[in-house]
C-alpha cells in the first residue's frame, strides 16, 4: 500500500473505505462484464449479429483492460480484491450481462449491453463525483474509463436506434483513455 496515498486521499475528506468499495465493486463490474460479454459476442451470428461482433469486442476487451486499471489503485489505496471468484462476481456494481432468452433476438442482446453500459457509466459518474478535486488519481482513473463507457454506450444505443450520438467505432488502439494506467 501506498500509505502517503491514503493519507492524502483522506486529509483531503474523502472517505477512502468507501471509494474502495466502490473500485472493487466496479472492478468486479469490469471483470464479470469482460466474461459475459465473451458469451454474448459469441452468440451473434446471423446478418444482424455480425455487425455487431466488432463493437462487442472492443468493448469486452476494453472492461478487461478498466479491471487491469483499477486494481492497482485499489491496492495503492490499501484495499484488496475478494479470494474468492464467486464472491467477487456476486459484488458486482451492475447486474451480470446475461444471455437473454432467445440468443438469436438481437434487439434483446443489444438491450443487455447498453443496460450494462449505462449502468458502468452511472459507477464512474459517481465515483468521479466523490473524488473530484480530492482524490486525483482515482478522479482521473474513474474519468478514464468513463470516457470509454460512454462511448460504449453510444455504439450500442446506436444500433437500438435511440438516435445519432457523434461517437465513432474507434480504429487501431483499444482503450485510449484507460492505457496510461497500464504498468
Amino acid at each position: 500500500m501506498a500509505r502517503v496515498a491514503r493519507e492524502m486521499v483522506e486529509k483531503a475528506g474523502v472517505n477512502v473505505d468507501q471509494v474502495l468499495n466502490l473500485l472493487v465493486k466496479n472492478a468486479s463490474a469490469e471483470l464479470t462484464t469482460f466474461y459475459y460479454y465473451t458469451i454474448l459476442r459469441i452468440n451473434l451470428i446471423g446478418l444482424e449479429g455480425e455487425g455487431l461482433k466488432e463493437i462487442a469486442e472492443a468493448a469486452r476487451i476494453e472492461d478487461r483492460n478498466h479491471f487491469e486499471a483499477l486494481v492497482p489503485r485499489i491496492y495503492e489505496l490499501g484495499g484488496k480484491l475478494p479470494e474468492s471468484m464467486v464472491d467477487f462476481h456476486n459484488i458486482s456494481a451492475c447486474p451480470p450481462a446475461s444471455l437473454p432468452k432467445d440468443p438469436r433476438n438481437v434487439k434483446e442482446m443489444l438491450q443487455v449491453l447498453v443496460e450494462a453500459e449505462r449502468c458502468a457509466v452511472r459507477g464512474y459518474t459517481h465515483i468521479c463525483n466523490l473524488t473530484a478535486g480530492k482524490d486525483h488519481r482515482t478522479y482521473d482513473l474513474s474519468l478514464a474509463i468513463l470516457n470509454e463507457e460512454i462511448e460504449h454506450e453510444s455504439w450500442f444505443s446506436e444500433f437500438l436506434g435511440e438516435g445519432p450520438s457523434g461517437h465513432f467505432m474507434r480504429k487501431g488502439t483499444l482503450s485510449p483513455f484507460v492505457s496510461k494506467f497500464f504498468m
